[in-house]
């Protein structure tokens, strides 16, 4: 068994690179993404789902629920980042990097803040993933992964790089410590103007809300 890692499908926040209100649906070309990853994890032995309440998250699970024909629950702990007083601003507007070490936006989470949220959903979930009779789905944000994956996470050697996570990306780790990497960021359920990137970056500007 297996924890299975899904960034949520595409917004016109993420395609404007905006920081994001938790309320930003999905775009018409998200929803054929979650569709697709969906379509993609109903061929997986699915136990349980889990998500972000955040629009985008849950519509994203709400899809996956429907093909895989598991429980869904809300987990507030798997929500991207809080932005602050930032969100609803574009990247270009703000005339510094948002994502930069050791900025903390206000009204927001700093770094350590998002890394200290994600370690306790980590424990709590990856622990209960041990019990189940097939993965468990966690449907969550950019850099909700990124802070797992490049920090928790035993890569077996593989390099990490920043903005591996793509919408809908894939990630699979063992449902057990020490957590191995089974495949990072797929997104091979994505056909190539699916998967075309619309932002043109790359980094962490391309993963953030």
């Amino acid at each position: 068994m297996a924890i299975v890692l899904v960034r949520h499908g595409e917004t016109a926040g993420n395609a404007q690179r905006v920081l994001q209100h938790p309320y930003t649906p999905l775009s018409e070309r998200g929803l054929a993404q979650a569709h697709r990853v969906a379509e993609r994890l109903g061929h997986h032995r699915v136990a349980e789902i889990a998500a972000s309440d955040y629009a985008r998250a849950l519509t994203t699970a709400e899809l996956i629920r429907d093909a895989c024909g598991a429980p869904l629950a809300i987990d507030p702990e798997l929500r991207e980042r809080n932005f602050g007083d930032l969100r609803g601003r574009a990247y270009a507007d703000l005339g510094f990097d948002p994502f930069a070490p050791g900025y903390t936006p206000p009204a927001g989470e700093s770094w350590e803040d998002l890394h200290r949220r994600v370690d306790r959903m980590w424990d709590r979930l990856a622990a209960r993933a041990i019990g189940l009779a097939g993965d468990l789905v966690l449907v969550t944000h950019g850099l909700v992964c990124h802070s797992l994956v490049s920090r928790r996470i035993d890569l077996g050697g593989a390099a990490y790089t920043e903005g591996r996570f793509a919408n809908t990306s894939v990630t699979i780790v063992d449902a057990a410590p020490p957590w191995r990497l089974q495949l990072l960021g797929c997104v091979a359920h994505l056909d190539d103007e699916l998967a075309r990137d619309t932002r043109g970056r790359s980094g962490l500007a391309s993963i953030g809300p």
